[in-house]
């Protein structure tokens, strides 16, 4: 029995809240638990200048977390000067992962920039954003082809995330803090709807794996990117 009470392969109650930002193209309120993560989406017909006069367009995330997203507060990395390595991390994250499923050349020579604002932390929060985000670019793209803006949808596919890990010598889905804390391995796992993988980021953090628990951690990995893949479909469409 885990600390919460779930079952090794269950998620935790997710709640996506879509137009959470009525001023953005796209923005969606994302909790899986009690983490909860902003994400809205801006498109700006602009593109950085290594892309100008490519045709090509891009897509990009900033990431950060409020002061009281944890227990005790964090100071803004504003105060300090610089983002940290983990903001620049995880950001770079994001966008590669968004990358993954968009076809830039038929998004035209404008850019799409996902904010993702973490408003409560409780393990996940570099999962959870990269799922909403997708929600968020997805709604942004949708008012660009309702609008004639562009002429089909450059969406190739969906891209969700989630967390999983050894802990106790189970493998688990969807650490929260207290297990993500405690874990004997730790792992993100980025996939699309066909079920590749984008991105595996996994971390002995206090004992070595074998193949068979890598194996246990994609199969309990791969039934948490389905469901959340499941959510994303009720608000984006990218026929």
């Amino acid at each position: 029995m885990r600390i919460d009470g779930r079952n090794p392969d269950q998620m935790r109650p997710v709640t996506i809240e879509p137009d959470f930002q009525l001023t953005a193209e796209g923005s969606v309120l994302i909790s899986v638990g009690h983490t909860r993560v902003l994400c809205a989406a801006s498109v700006e017909d602009s593109v950085p200048p290594f892309l100008r006069n490519s045709g090509q367009g891009w897509v990009t995330a900033e990431y950060a977390m409020l002061p009281r997203a944890t227990t005790t507060r964090t100071a803004r990395e504003v105060k300090k000067g610089r983002e940290t390595g983990r903001t620049m991390e995880i950001q770079r994250l994001i966008g590669r992962a968004l990358r993954g499923v968009i076809d830039l050349k038929a998004l035209g020579e404008r850019s799409v920039i996902l904010d993702c604002d973490v408003l409560q932390a409780d393990g996940g929060t570099r999962t959870t954003a990269i799922t909403g985000a997708f929600i968020a670019l997805g709604m942004a793209i949708g008012k660009l082809v309702d609008g004639g803006v562009l002429k089909t949808n450059p969406l190739r596919d969906f891209v969700a995330a989630t967390s999983v890990g050894i802990v106790k010598g189970q493998a688990v889905l969807d650490l929260c803090y207290e297990e993500d804390s405690a874990a004997e391995v730790d792992m993100n796992i980025v996939m699309t709807g066909a079920g590749k993988f984008v991105e595996l980021q996994a971390t002995a953090e206090r004992n070595e794996f074998d193949e068979a628990q890598l194996a246990a951690l994609l199969a309990v990995g791969r039934k948490g990117v389905g469901e959340m893949i499941g959510l994303q479909k009720q608000y984006v469409n990218i026929a």
